[in-house]
């Protein structure tokens, strides 16, 4: 256990320690085992720890390039068939001739039902279209129950045709920096271009996330893949640590999300 635990941060032990609860339970019961959505930070310690045993394992989202995904664990025996991820892809209807649906107001409505976050995965937003995966145990209750978002009446419809699944993909802008620390506020600084004291207000102030994780120290220390938003100026990630200057600067590897 210990020895595990050594790779990741002190804070995420507790996820670190059911996440092996998962492991032995399919090992103990020698049948696989379906986690809700986790985001790619959970899906990899999951992956970790699976990966130092004899068990194999499997994600899935329903959406092309998925960023939540339920994860699948099974004994090295067992053939997993798409169906068993138990995932309902809906469509939401609107007046979207009048009306503009943004994530953050279809993820509200949907937190507002008091839905656990693991049990839906990706909100996808078209043109004029709005999708997102939920746990099959919840498709007749969001039928039911979703029909609104904010002031706007929706209803939902099971997407049933693969073709019509909303398609997106990510464009990652790489830059490379010379910092003096991997500490929150010196990177926040870094890729927003402000001062450090800025920095240290936004993050203060709640509006930095790490590894979809609201992180309130400056102090904090990033790592190589970890996940960095920051409300106002877009999503990034920390690609690679390419060493350091002859000045004893690192020279830090980021990727943002055009």
């Amino acid at each position: 256990m210990e020895e595990v635990m050594q790779h990741f941060r002190k804070d995420e032990q507790p996820y670190v320690e059911m996440a092996i609860g998962w492991i032995r339970e399919v090992e103990d019961t020698y049948a696989p085992k379906l986690t809700g959505f986790l985001d790619p930070r959970q899906r990899f310690i999951v992956e970790s720890i699976a990966a130092g045993t004899n068990l194999k394992f499997e994600s899935y989202g329903a959406f092309s390039e998925a960023e939540r995904m339920r994860v699948l664990i099974y004994p090295d025996y067992y053939v997993p068939e798409p169906s068993e991820y138990q995932i309902t892809t809906f469509k939401v209807k609107y007046a979207s001739k009048f009306l503009t649906l943004g994530h953050k107001d279809v993820l509200g409505s949907m937190m507002s039902l008091g839905i656990e976050r693991s049990k839906f995965g990706d909100i996808r937003i078209g043109e004029d279209e709005v999708q997102f995966a939920v746990a099959n145990e919840l498709k007749d209750y969001m039928t039911a129950n979703f029909t609104s978002i904010g002031k706007a009446k929706v209803t939902v419809e099971e997407v049933s045709n693969l073709e019509e699944m909303i398609v997106t993909f990510d464009k990652w802008i790489e830059t490379m920096y010379i910092i003096s620390s991997m500490r929150l506020d010196v990177v926040v600084a870094a890729v927003g271009n402000i001062a450090r004291q800025k920095a240290a207000t936004l993050i203060h102030g709640e509006k930095v996330k790490v590894n979809w994780v609201v992180r309130s120290q400056p102090a904090f220390e990033l790592f190589e893949a970890d996940m960095l938003s920051i409300r106002g100026f877009g999503r990034y990630k920390v690609l690679a640590v390419e060493g350091k200057t002859r000045k004893d600067k690192i020279r830090l590897l980021i990727g943002k999300l055009e």
